[in-house]
């Protein structure tokens, strides 16, 4: 059964979109980077809230700078707002012009876990991580069935199986401890 909350930020009326809108949630997950997971999947919401729509067509269509400075304006919908609106942008564009502006398509359309995993991958800021969060996002939250999606699933712990809070705490404990880990052996 689909989860009505993805339980990635403290504000409950963002969890609930992530989970009712595929646009939100691809947004959230070109906002992932550089910043907390709250902050990033909060950026819908606020997005939501300055324009009234996450239409890609009409997000895509916008004055790059005019957006730039709605994404800007305080608080900011990340630490590197410009840019993260011209990656909006761009999205939006792509979820425009190949998906219809749904980005439910992305996955509806898959005809396979392989077909998913290219899909995701085509997005742009979609790499490897993102790619492997998403697809288990599709699996385990929207409970979306396509043939071939175990074959594709990643088998080290990512922020897709995150569904409760707690684990979110754990989930993010552990990529902390990994961070450390890396910077100790580089400077050994």
């Amino acid at each position: 059964m689909a989860m009505t909350s993805i339980p990635w930020t403290a504000d409950e009326e963002a969890n609930t979109l992530l989970a009712a809108d595929p646009n939100a949630l691809l947004i959230g997950f070109a906002l992932d980077q550089q910043v907390s997971v709250q902050k990033a999947f909060s950026g819908p919401k606020v997005l939501l809230e300055r324009l009234g729509h996450l239409d890609p067509a009409r997000i895509a269509a916008l004055d790059p700078e005019a957006f730039a400075a709605i994404c800007a304006e305080r608080p900011a919908i990340h630490r590197f707002p410009r840019a993260m609106a011209a990656r909006i942008q761009e999205l939006c564009a792509v979820l425009a012009r190949d998906f219809a502006g749904d980005g439910a398509r992305v996955w509806n359309g898959a005809t396979d876990g392989e077909d998913l995993v290219r899909r995701l991958a085509a997005l742009p800021g979609f790499g490897p991580m993102k790619v492997a969060s998403m697809t288990t996002v599709v699996h385990l939250h929207l409970d979306i069935v396509i043939p071939g999606i175990a074959a594709v699933l990643p088998s080290d712990p990512c922020l897709g199986g995150v569904r409760t809070a707690e684990e979110l705490a754990i989930y993010q404990a552990g990529k902390r401890a990994v961070k450390a880990a890396k910077r100790a052996a580089k400077g050994a």
